[in-house]
């Protein structure tokens, strides 16, 4: 079983495009949540995956994935996460021994860029960029789930200071 362990943080400007190495587009949907979990599929330009993400507890997560075949990930994209969909461009960034990944959202979560970095334990040493902002790891705000239901209630993307103002 493998664990994912991670810290969020938003991105103060765009000195990081400079640095990125690859980028790709990805689409998840939400297939359920259960008790602090979710499973999910994605899709990229080549590959289709399943995920089961268990509870957090502090940065790090069980995590389950699974390759599927990529018309089982369209259909389910399709039929069972129709309204629950985000779509982004992922890039990665190396800095200081580590590789970042910067999503730049589309569709429904127009205009956010997040910035995450996966580490190998939770008392990990990070060199942050100049380009990273804020921490949000812990900020219920900010995850996807809770982006999807704002942009849903305000019918259109939701802006940074609209995220920051919500109330839980």
């Amino acid at each position: 079983m493998r664990y994912e362990v991670e810290r969020k943080f938003l991105v103060a400007h765009a000195g990081w495009r400079e640095h990125a190495v690859s980028r790709h587009r990805l689409t998840d949907g939400l297939v359920g949540e259960f008790g602090g979990g979710k499973v999910r599929v994605r899709l990229d330009e080549e590959t289709a995956w399943l995920t089961v993400k268990g509870r957090r507890d502090g940065l790090a997560r069980p995590e389950f994935e699974y390759e599927i075949p990529r018309a089982d990930a369209e259909a389910m994209l399709h039929l069972v996460c129709e309204t629950c969909l985000i779509e982004k461009t992922r890039h990665c960034v190396p800095h200081d021994g580590a590789v970042w990944v910067v999503d730049e959202y589309r569709g429904a979560l127009a205009g956010m860029v997040l910035a995450e970095i996966e580490l190998e334990h939770e008392a990990q040493d990070v060199v942050l960029p100049d380009w990273i902002g804020r921490e949000v790891t812990a900020d219920l705000r900010f995850r996807q789930s809770t982006l999807l239901r704002l942009a849903r209630e305000a019918g259109r993307p939701v802006t940074l200071p609209e995220v920051i103002a919500a109330r839980l």
